[in-house]
């Protein structure tokens, strides 16, 4: 393994996909580091993951969230890069031995939002098709709007984008921050609200990831930390770690902080959407990340208390 050098004008190598989101994210991180870091400079490295490879096929049946960021872990490890700029709900909950979750910048907006020819959720007719590659939402959409036909989507944001426009889809659900990052905002036709559609644990946020105990690259992206978005995804992956969720299990988590509080909803749902167990708990925090991921560690064991455990066992007999 490389070991990183403690100049600090050395140039870092941040590695991404090489999406238009991906490139966007990574190019807010290069331009935050160089403008909080006087003499730093970053190279971004794009690396193309199994998961933009394999198009064709639902995340749920290929292996999940951590096919969008094993290649770029095993470039940090061998030292082919100094650091990874993530979407951070793709990030799965345990990271390879040797990495950490060095900085969580301020999260842009945590929501789901349907994109269709100007008609919004209620007003689609029954049979319309809605695209999604997620579980997570296929099933809450199932839940709320049982006459719906929800079909498989994949592709980036332009690629779904076009899709849709193409008449593919009557409509398709996507996340509200990767359109907004991307200056696709006039596209959303509906924000869902939590009611309508709980988003995914991380949705909206950044994670930047690096070696353990490099310190010239803990230094730098320390500067990009906000401390209430690190509060509410500590608390949501906390949450998905003690769940064990994956993309095969549709887990849905969202946490918010005022003041010294943090309070939480998320439910789980099996793979039909028949049986959709949902849960919120609030609690003192301070300020203290171990605190909020404490929160997210008992809401979980409320909602295994409530029947996810026989929820997840259903899903490890059956797959996804």
């Amino acid at each position: 393994m490389s070991s990183p050098s403690s100049s600090a004008t050395e140039t870092l190598r941040l590695g991404t996909r090489g999406s238009a989101l991906a490139l966007w994210q990574a190019n807010w991180v290069k331009t935050e580091i160089e403008r909080r870091s006087p003499g730093a400079g970053v190279e971004i490295v794009p690396i193309k993951t199994t998961g933009d490879r394999i198009q064709d096929q639902p995340l749920a049946k290929i292996g999940g969230k951590g096919l969008f960021t094993k290649e770029l872990d095993d470039a940090l490890l061998d030292g082919r890069i100094d650091l990874a700029a993530h979407s951070l709900k793709d990030v799965p909950f345990q990271l390879p031995d040797g990495l950490v979750l060095a900085s969580i910048p301020p999260r842009e907006l945590p929501w789901d939002v349907f994109i269709s020819d100007g008609r919004n959720l209620r007003q689609m007719p029954a049979g319309a098709s809605v695209g999604t590659g997620s579980l997570r939402r296929e099933v809450q959409l199932k839940r709320r709007f049982p006459g719906l036909r929800i079909v498989p989507l994949r592709g980036n944001v332009d690629t779904r984008l076009r899709k849709q426009a193409a008449g593919e889809f009557d409509g398709i659900v996507l996340a509200a921050a990767g359109l907004r990052r991307l200056g696709y905002a006039d596209r959303i036709t509906e924000v869902l609200d939590e009611n309508t559609m709980l988003p995914a644990a991380g949705q909206g946020a950044l994670g930047v990831v690096c070696r353990d105990g490099d310190t010239r690259v803990l230094d730098c992206v320390a500067l990009l930390e906000d401390a209430e978005s690190r509060l509410a995804v500590s608390a949501e992956r906390s949450l998905l770690r003690a769940l064990e969720g994956t993309c095969q299990v549709p887990i849905a988590a969202l946490a918010r902080v005022s003041g010294s509080r943090l309070s939480m909803r998320a439910l789980i749902a099996n793979l039909s959407g028949t049986s959709i167990i949902e849960d919120q708990r609030e609690d003192l925090v301070e300020g203290d990340p171990e605190r909020a991921a404490g929160v997210g560690a008992v809401l979980a064991d409320m909602l295994m208390r409530r029947g996810a455990d026989r929820i997840l066992d259903e899903i490890r007999r059956h797959g996804a």
